[in-house]
């Protein structure tokens, strides 16, 4: 399942290791490489010419540890944990092949040594969207081809009504009530799309007292401006509580279309996710206040 590189890598490996091809081999044939015991690791791309070979023309190193012959019961396990929301290690022992399933409390960069593979999986990204729009339907379909859970809210028929993106959660329900129920954690964003103050404003409230690790709502500078007004004097609301809350959202890049403003909501909600940090002119609000200066 799946894939290494897209390229011809996948071929050599195909070759290489399956039983297809121990069995064409012969009788009695010296047989290049294994298929069961301890992982073994591979490496392409080390040479110009196996660069070239292999379709890594960049010069890059692809790295690989193979293991042969893994529990499934441990696998299935893994895949139990990840569903139920842990973040979960997986460990190899490289000599050995030996697998053990360890809680993690935040997310780790990959580690490998002469010893072991640590490997920090799931649990899976989500995305919430308030409002189930136009631009809500590309934002959900760019979010699902990221690899996000995609759940959307709005208690309003006329919109649920004519949602046409499948394998996004839809729900009526209000929106202050969902974000509850979500209990957004540190991979959870929540993404406001309705305008309407009376569905986003009670969403955003819960969000922020959350773990969410992206929260905004669209609208222009004037109308940002005034949500934080309403919930400093409503609300309870601090400059200090409201500094996580994004507004307006997205990356400048001119975008004036619902399909533009979502990929520059995408492109946002990933470099937060990505821990990136981008230049204030990609801020709608100071790009666009930059452009009304003499």
């Amino acid at each position: 399942m799946g894939s290494v590189s897209g390229g011809c890598i996948e071929d050599d490996l195909i070759q290489r290791y399956t039983r297809s091809y121990m069995a064409s081999s012969g009788a009695g044939s010296t047989l290049p490489e294994q298929l069961e015991g301890p992982p073994q690791r591979l490496k392409y791309g080390i040479s110009a010419d196996e660069a070239h070979r292999f379709g890594l023309p960049c010069g890059g190193t692809l790295e690989l540890l193979l293991e042969f012959n893994p529990d499934g019961e441990l696998l299935a396990q893994l895949v139990k944990r990840l569903e139920g929301g842990e973040l979960v290690t997986r460990n190899t022992a490289i000599a050995t092949g030996e697998v053990s399933l360890a809680s993690c409390m935040a997310p780790r960069a990959l580690e490998i040594n002469d010893e072991q593979l640590s490997n920090t999986f799931g649990p899976e990204y989500r995305m919430l969207i308030i409002g189930a729009g136009q631009m809500s339907e590309y934002l959900a379909t760019m979010a699902l081809f990221n690899g996000f859970s995609v759940t959307v809210c709005d208690p309003r028929q006329e919109y649920v009504a004519s949602w046409s993106i499948a394998k996004v959660r839809v729900t009526q329900e209000m929106p202050d009530d969902v974000v509850l129920s979500f209990k957004p954690d540190r991979r959870t964003c929540v993404v406001a799309l309705t305008h309407d103050p009376k569905l986003d404003d009670l969403a955003l409230i819960e969000a922020l007292s959350s773990d969410a690790f992206y929260i905004g709502a669209i609208g222009s500078r004037k109308n940002n401006q005034a949500r934080q007004s309403r919930m400093m004097e409503h609300f309870g609301q601090t400059p200090a509580s409201l500094q996580r809350l994004r507004g307006p959202i997205g990356l400048y890049i001119g975008s004036k279309t619902p399909s533009e403003i979502a990929v520059s909501i995408m492109a946002e909600v990933l470099a937060v996710k990505n821990q990136v940090v981008l230049p204030k002119e990609m801020n709608v609000a100071q790009a666009k206040n930059l452009m009304a200066q003499p």
